[in-house]
């Protein structure tokens, strides 16, 4: 007998080789073992035919009524086969299948470990014991090229058309068209395969459904340990990004955000008044401006608004955690509220376009974002007559008409800082007032094109500001651009958009840390690494953003309402740009 072989099942008690690698049989079987596998396709009984270089195994339950199992076809160790089977050619049925009723497959299909096809049904009237009534059966159908995965269960009825693919685990209770990628229980559309060149994973860590049950558990188990991530972030009198770091008044708007985000809370270690004084209190008298903790508020430029600096962010991270607390700068934001219209073009004239957009993107972001705060909360104190349109109409006419954005690429770095700064510009003007942006489509190409630049992406080189800097431009031009998102196959270049996302969410999911949360990523423009209450929060948004993308953000059970809150913000009054 061959080394490599082992005796057959009828014969011994160890595992048969064959019976569970059957696509070895035919490469590696001895004459002996043919002409036993000859003899075990004779003797299956009922009406059957086996075609050539088929293989059944001695160790399957093979009682058919009747079978017909296609050329270059198996059936695999332990398989359970009852009623009526037909198979095309090339058809796999793996180690412990069931396939029992009624059930037709088409060509090259394979069927994973423990999956079950129940072509028939039990009728269960009311009015009788279950084991007393009669059986039904519509049969299963699954069509050409199609990957049905392990511990599946197709239930009578079903039609799985041609070109699927089914994840482990799934319930498939429901007819699928063809090239549908399905997973879930009940199963439910991932994906049209040809969107994503059939490359991707179809499970995401942890072995699941390939994406809806992912993000579930995702959420909860962020939800599980949101206050143990609070704690580890609290020195005792201040919040800190990561333990060993420096307190930092974005630390706790972090805290605020992430407990918001998942707790519904305000961090309990202070009670929501003594959060909203701390950080009411740390915006100053004369400017409307919050400093770093310790340090001595901006002065402010001429026009009397800031340049750089914390402060800056302070706008945006104070203003939305007060906003979420229930409260509001105690006073309006300097600068912003007796800036003419005439200085503020002279100083979006004078930014770092060419050099630094993602600076100069901030800045708007900054400035625009004060004046939401102060449209909303101080109408003793409005804008200037005409300076948001004057914003506006700016933005508008300086837009780069082939890609929709501000700023130049260069050889260096590529489009890194011109779409880092769309996302801050568009995520404070466009964004936040609920205004369309131009050429939504030349912006998609453009931000996809660069999505693949292998300098800012790929493994060891994704962090949370390149990542988030694309999920929320293909986010936002995509519900002006189509079918408003959400996974819409009528949105412009949906399969790449969705191709990317799938591969992120895929990638961020597995980055999480227990008891840690997130860290921001590699590079020089965040805090690092490690995980920390920056690294977690951004992650969370972006994680709703990739899986909104996918149409799954359903499943999070969270939407952030801060920052990085999807939606315009609230009680603004709508513009009538020219």
């Amino acid at each position: 007998m061959d080394h490599r072989e082992q005796p057959s099942a009828q014969s011994s008690d160890r595992v048969d080789r064959f019976d569970h690698c059957p696509w070895l049989f035919e490469k590696e079987a001895t004459e002996e073992r043919r002409a036993a596998q000859r003899e075990r396709q004779r003797s299956l009984g009922g009406d059957s035919a086996v075609g050539e270089r088929c293989y059944v195994a001695e160790s399957a339950a093979v009682f058919p009524d009747l079978l017909r199992l296609g050329d270059d076809s198996y059936i695999a160790a332990h398989a359970y086969v009852t009623g009526t089977l037909t198979t095309g050619t090339d058809c796999t049925l793996n180690p412990f299948t069931v396939a029992r009723g009624t059930v037709r497959l088409g060509t090259g299909v394979r069927i994973g470990a423990h999956t079950s096809l129940l072509g028939f049904n039990h009728s269960m009237a009311p009015d009788e014991p279950i084991f007393r009534q009669p059986q039904s059966s519509r049969g299963v159908t699954v069509g050409d090229d199609v990957w049905i995965g392990s511990h599946v269960v197709v239930v009578d009825g079903v039609t799985i058309g041609d070109h699927c693919v089914i994840g482990a685990g799934a319930v498939v209770t429901k007819d699928l068209p063809a090239w549908t990628v399905a997973a879930g229980n009940p199963a439910r559309r991932i994906r049209d395969r040809r969107e994503s060149g059939g490359r991707e994973r179809l499970s995401t860590p942890g072995g699941d459904d390939g994406g809806g049950d992912a993000l579930a558990r995702f959420a909860d188990t962020a939800r599980d340990q949101a206050a143990g991530i609070l704690a580890r972030a609290w020195n005792g009198d201040h919040y800190i990004d990561r333990p060993g770091a420096a307190p930092t008044v974005r630390a706790h708007c972090d805290a605020v955000e992430i407990a918001d985000l998942l707790l519904s809370s305000a961090p309990e270690q202070l009670d929501r008044a003594e959060h909203i004084e701390r950080l009411a209190s740390l915006q100053d008298e004369a400017t409307g401006l919050v400093a770093e903790l310790g340090e001595q508020p901006p002065a402010p430029d001429p026009d009397g608004f800031v340049s750089e600096g914390p402060a800056l962010y302070h706008v945006l991270s104070v203003g939305y955690a007060l906003d979420l607390l229930g409260a509001s700068f105690p006073q309006p934001i300097g600068g912003v509220s007796d800036m003419t219209a005439s200085q503020l073009v002279a100083r979006l004239e004078g930014l770092p376009w060419r050099d630094g957009a993602w600076g100069a993107g901030a800045w708007i972001d900054s400035w625009a974002t004060a004046a939401h705060w102060n449209l909303r909360h101080h109408a003793a104190a409005p804008l200037v007559p005409g300076t948001l349109e004057a914003l506006f109409g700016w933005l508008l006419t300086r837009a780069d008409p082939w890609t929709g954005m501000w700023g130049s690429p260069s050889t260096a770095v590529g489009r890194l800082q011109v779409v880092n700064g769309y996302y801050r510009l568009t995520r404070g003007s466009f964004g936040q007032f609920g205004m369309p942006v131009p050429s939504a489509e030349r912006v998609v190409d453009a931000v996809l094109d660069h999505s693949r630049d292998a300098r800012h992406f790929g493994a060891g080189r994704d962090n949370a500001c390149n990542v988030l800097d694309v999920a929320h431009p293909l986010w936002l031009c995509t519900r002006q651009s189509g079918g408003g998102g959400g996974g819409a196959d009528d949105t412009y270049r949906a399969a790449d958009i969705r191709a990317w996302a799938e591969r992120r969410l895929t990638t961020a999911l597995a980055a999480w840390q227990d008891g840690k949360g997130f860290g921001f990523g590699p590079g020089t423009a965040g805090p690092g690494p490690e995980p920390g209450l920056q690294g977690t929060e951004m992650w969370l948004a972006i994680v709703w953003l990739l899986a909104d993308l996918v149409g799954r953000s359903d499943r999070l059970g969270y939407r952030p309402r801060g920052v990085h809150r999807p939606e315009p913000a609230d009680g603004l009054r709508p513009l009538r740009i020219p």
